[in-house]
C-alpha cells in the first residue's frame, strides 16, 4: 500500500468547488431512468447517453471524478477514446461500482447486506490497470418497524471495511457508503439515531480491519426527514443535524465526505451541501457525489437525441453543486440560470 499515493488521490476527489458524479447506475438501473424518457435500454443508448455527460465542455471545472458501472469503464466513447482516457485527458478521476448489490439478509425480514467481496482483489487488479483509482461499496440500511438491527448494521460495516482494505492494497481510494435511506415515514430524529449508529459501527470496522483513513472518502447520508413524514425538516436543521452527527464520528484524518443525494430533489441536494459548508469551517472537505441529483435534468434535458441540450443541464447541475462545495450558493444563482 502506498499510503501518499492514497491520500493524494483522495484529497484530489475532494479538491475545492468540486465533486463527483455518479454515473454508475447498473444495466437494470438505467433502464428506469430510460423508461421515463422513453428510451430504449441499449448497449449503445447507454454508451451515448454516458458519452453526452463525459464530453460536456467545462464540466471538469466542478468535476474532480466519475463513478463508472463496470460495463463503462471499458465503453469508449463515441469517438473511439476509451472513457477511462477521456476523463484522464480532462483532469478527470476514473473510479469503479465494485459492490454486486444489496440482497435478503438472513435471518432478518425487511434488512439488506451488499455482496460482491468474492473475487474482489482479482477484479481490483484488473479495474486498476484498466484507470480506476477510486472504487465505491454501498450499504444499505432500511429504517423501519423495529429494524435497522444491529445485525444488519454490523454485518455491513463489516464488508465495507473488507472491501476498502481491498481497495488500498490494490492502490486504489475507497468511497465507504453506508446509506440510511429515506424512503419511510421517520422523522429527522429517528434518522439521525440510526445515522449515529452506523457510522459508529462503520468506524470502528475501519479501524479494527487497518484502513488507512487518510485514503479513503465518505459518502454518507445527510441527517433528514424520511419522504413520508408529515413534518419535513427545514434545510437548517438538517445541516446543522448532519453536521453534528458527522463530528461526532468522523476522524478529522478522513479527507472528505462526499455526500449522497439519497433521492432529494435536485435543488435541495444542492442546497443542503451549501448550508452545511456555510456552517463551516469543517474537520473535513464537505463535497458531493450525487448520482440523479446531478444527471436527472441531463437526462430529461437529452431525451435520447438531443446531446447539447443534455451537456447544458449536466454542466448547470454541476456548476450549482461547485459553488455549493465552497458555500458559495444561492437560490438567486440558481434561479438566474
Amino acid at each position: 500500500m502506498n499510503e501518499k499515493t492514497l491520500n493524494q488521490i483522495a484529497l484530489a476527489m475532494v479538491a475545492d468547488g468540486k465533486g463527483l458524479l455518479a454515473a454508475d447506475e447498473s444495466t437494470g438501473t438505467i433502464e428506469k431512468r430510460f423508461k421515463s424518457i422513453n428510451v430504449e435500454n441499449t448497449e449503445a443508448n447507454r454508451q451515448a447517453y454516458r458519452d453526452m455527460l463525459f464530453t460536456t465542455a467545462g464540466f471538469e471545472q466542478y468535476t474532480s471524478g466519475v463513478i463508472l458501472f463496470e460495463e463503462t469503464l471499458f465503453q469508449k466513447a463515441l469517438d473511439g477514446t476509451p472513457f477511462s482516457k477521456l476523463l484522464q485527458s480532462k483532469g478527470v478521476i476514473p473510479g469503479i461500482k465494485v459492490d454486486k448489490g444489496a440482497k435478503d439478509l438472513v435471518g432478518a425480514p425487511g434488512e439488506l447486506v451488499t455482496e460482491g467481496l468474492d473475487g474482489l482483489r482479482e477484479r481490483l487488479a484488473k479495474y486498476h490497470e484498466a484507470g480506476a483509482r477510486f472504487a465505491k461499496w454501498r450499504a444499505v440500511i432500511t429504517i423501519g418497524n423495529g429494524i435497522p438491527s444491529d445485525y444488519c448494521i454490523h454485518t455491513n460495516a463489516h464488508a465495507l471495511a473488507r472491501y476498502a482494505a481491498l481497495c488500498q492494497e490494490a492502490g486504489i481510494v475507497p468511497i465507504v457508503e453506508p446509506e440510511v435511506l429515506m424512503d419511510a415515514d421517520n422523522s429527522l430524529e429517528v434518522c439521525e439515531e440510526v445515522t449515529n449508529r452506523t457510522l459508529a459501527a462503520v468506524f470502528q470496522e475501519l479501524n479494527l480491519q487497518r484502513v488507512l483513513l487518510e485514503g479513503m472518502v465518505l459518502k454518507p447520508n445527510m441527517v433528514i426527514s424520511g419522504k413520508k413524514c408529515p413534518v419535513q425538516a427545514d434545510r437548517k436543521t438538517v445541516a446543522a443535524a448532519t453536521l453534528r452527527t458527522l463530528k461526532r464520528h468522523v476522524p478529522s484524518a478522513v479527507p472528505g465526505i462526499a455526500f449522497l443525494s439519497g433521492g432529494q430533489s435536485d435543488e435541495d441536494a444542492t442546497a443542503h451541501l451549501d448550508e452545511m459548508n456555510k456552517l463551516g469551517p469543517n474537520p473535513w472537505k464537505l463535497t458531493f457525489s450525487y448520482g440523479r441529483a446531478l444527471q436527472a435534468a441531463a437526462l430529461k434535458a437529452w431525451g435520447g437525441n438531443n446531446a447539447d441540450a443534455g451537456r447544458k443541464a449536466h454542466l448547470h447541475r454541476a456548476k450549482m453543486n461547485g459553488l455549493a462545495a465552497l458555500g458559495q450558493w444561492s437560490a438567486a444563482l440558481e434561479k438566474a440560470a
